[in-house]
């Protein structure tokens, strides 16, 4: 396809440059006119001519997109998009205002190759498809939404489904955060106690030619081996997580994992919780937008982020191709809580089953914040206290042995 190098003024009155892949040169200035550029001049180039100078010279208009584009930036971006084109405003008009006003650059440069797409007549969700930074319930929803003709609704909905999981995943941050903070400086105070403070005070208590109680040997001996043999330590802990990780990318170590997981006291129920308001709320939003169900299934199956729930809704859906409902394999499973399949039951029998699903996500996501603040409130004495007594028996096994010396020279 023929390439044109142009200069023009876009709306605001500032001067561009740049260069647009086109048919022919009454194609390039349509495509032009549709971006809002008013054009002084424009010729076509060589494009192998145009590659070269662009990877010799890189210009100011080109940037390394980075590998994750925010959840945020995408679900204030899908409701701006919502709302240009409920105000009646065609797809390209509507994705070309929205390049202008989007401030994150990746998701700039994403939505400005969907809307070159889409103007080149591919369908807004192939558009998006074919950009790889789209997921699949994304792209099924917008081509539903493009084939019942309700294309702003869908892009409400997505936007409701994108705040929804933002928030989420928020509550689930607030979990981690705190621990991690807490061990990272647990870690820092013994590291400088063993590799500091010990090393001086063993030398002392080695010089005094007296015995030692066990846990003083016991200090001495962990800050010896630890200083010694640290790098030893450090590779064993990356071969573990290697190793982990190793097993959870095979079906069964993953399953054996999420099985594990789910039974543990606390995180277990955390992990449940967390896993069915994802999953009510991903099949509610892709019912809702007019995707078939066995399709939602197959989509909703993967937001668990849990292989052995992930095998309980693949019994639903072939439970569902063969004619069955929907709640009953749920409950034959025994992972789904009884009011989860109840109301998935009673909004199956009266035909509307997402509002049954949202009612379900609503109350789960309720109880993901309760369970979080009950969580934190607990984790936070007891790392406080877990703390105070490794230091407080690393400075005692010091300290007795020199009080001790002290008491019996008086």
């Amino acid at each position: 396809m023929p390439v044109y190098a142009y200069k023009g003024v876009s709306g605001s009155g500032k001067s561009i440059k740049g260069s647009v892949s086109a048919d022919s040169l009454r194609a390039a200035r349509a495509k032009m006119r549709v971006d809002g550029v008013y054009l002084t001049n424009i010729r076509e180039v060589d494009a192998s001519v145009e590659v070269k100078a662009s990877e010799s010279a890189p210009s100011r208009w080109t940037f390394k997109l980075p590998t994750r584009i925010p959840s945020t930036e995408r679900a204030v971006t899908t409701r701006q998009l919502a709302t240009l084109i409920s105000a009646g405003i065609p797809v390209v008009e509507s994705l070309s205002a929205l390049v202008e006003q989007i401030d994150h650059g990746a998701l700039k440069a994403v939505f400005a190759q969907v809307r070159d797409r889409v103007n080149e007549g591919a369908s807004l969700a192939d558009a998006m498809a074919a950009t790889d930074n789209f997921d699949t319930l994304y792209v099924s929803m917008i081509r539903a939404g493009e084939a019942s003709g309700a294309l702003d609704t869908v892009l409400e909905r997505i936007a409701d489904y994108l705040e929804d999981q933002v928030r989420l995943n928020s509550k689930v941050t607030s979990i981690l955060v705190y621990p991690a903070v807490m061990l990272a400086f647990v870690g820092v105070v013994i590291a400088v106690l063993v590799t500091v403070v010990l090393p001086q005070i063993t030398g002392l208590l080695l010089s005094l030619d007296q015995e030692l109680p066990f846990y003083t040997r016991f200090v001495i001996s962990g800050s010896e081996i630890i200083r010694s043999y640290w790098w030893l330590i450090g590779l064993g802990f990356v071969g573990l997580i290697a190793a982990y990780r190793a097993f959870v990318r095979t079906e069964a170590g993953r399953t054996a994992v999420d099985r594990f997981v789910l039974k543990l006291p606390v995180v277990g129920r955390v992990v449940r919780i967390i896993a069915i308001a994802r999953f009510s709320r991903t099949l509610s939003s892709l019912l809702a937008g007019g995707v078939n169900i066995v399709q939602s299934m197959t989509i909703a199956r993967h937001v668990t982020s849990n292989a052995v729930l992930a095998e309980a809704v693949d019994e639903a859906r072939t439970a569902i191709l063969e004619g069955g409902s929907l709640a009953r394999p749920l409950r034959a499973s025994g992972h789904f809580p009884p009011m989860v399949t109840t109301m998935i039951e009673v909004g199956e029998r009266a035909g509307d089953l997402e509002a049954m699903l949202t009612k379900v996500a609503e109350t789960y996501d309720g109880q993901v914040e309760t369970t979080v603040t009950r969580l934190t409130a607990l984790l936070e004495p007891l790392l406080i206290l877990v703390m105070v007594g490794i230091v407080m028996f690393i400075i005692m096994a010091t300290l007795m042995p020199l009080l001790s010396i002290t008491n019996s020279l008086h």
